[in-house]
């Protein structure tokens, strides 16, 4: 799934923000007040991120690209809802960010979701990154191909020692898609999973929202 959404443009002069976020949940609660900006739902993983940004610089060329949506985490000490962020230095959010209660952080990109606490404790050893997501370094390293100033602002959604309630991976079409089949059919077979799937969800819910407001804020005046 890849489309351009609800895009904003205040002053027609201006070239837009483009705020990438894999999939619709993580942007759910972002809006943007103030200032040019485009919303570009990319899909999950390095190589779908990759092919709805080239696609998305081929026909427009923002003055800063973010990258945004759900980390999971790796540094113990920091909390679900927690937003992080790591920015080109021509980017010039960094101020606003911390302004807004955002955190600086070093994250790690990987090609598969990390389900297991124990997993995040190895990539946090391996790494030293605070949190792992699956499609900033792609876009970044695009925007940088193309000379775009760049940015990742990403909130926890699942802390450092927390088993995540199903194995997503297992879950994924070779697209990079939850196959709802699956999901089904693995619910069917071990209906104690609901419950930790619903607190999940209220997780994430609790995060989008975190890091609507933290990205509203942060771009208001830009």
């Amino acid at each position: 799934m890849s489309a351009l959404h609800f895009g904003v443009r205040i002053n027609m002069n201006q070239r837009p923000i483009l705020v990438c976020f894999a999939v619709k949940e993580e942007a759910r609660f972002f809006q943007a007040r103030s200032g040019a900006c485009e919303v570009l739902i990319t899909g999950m993983g390095q190589g779908n991120a990759a092919a709805s940004i080239r696609r998305a610089l081929s026909t427009t060329r923002p003055r800063l690209v973010i990258t945004a949506g759900f980390a999971g985490g790796l540094n113990p000490e920091l909390m679900n809802g927690t937003v992080l962020f790591d920015e080109d230095q021509e980017a010039g959010l960094g101020a606003k960010l911390l302004k807004c209660g955002a955190m600086p952080g070093k994250f790690h990109c990987t090609d598969c979701v990390a389900v297991l606490a124990a997993e995040k404790q190895v990539l946090r050893q391996l790494t030293g990154a605070d949190a792992v997501e699956m499609e900033s370094s792609v876009i970044r390293t695009i925007c940088g191909e193309h000379k775009i100033p760049s940015a990742t602002i990403r909130v926890i959604s699942d802390g450092a020692t927390e088993d995540l309630p199903l194995d997503f991976n297992a879950l994924m079409t070779h697209r990079q898609r939850i196959n709802f089949a699956k999901l089904a059919w693995t619910l069917i077979r071990a209906p104690g999973k609901i419950p930790q799937l619903q607190r999940f969800q209220k997780q994430t819910v609790f995060a989008a929202r975190r890091l609507g407001e933290v990205l509203g804020k942060a771009l208001l005046w830009l």
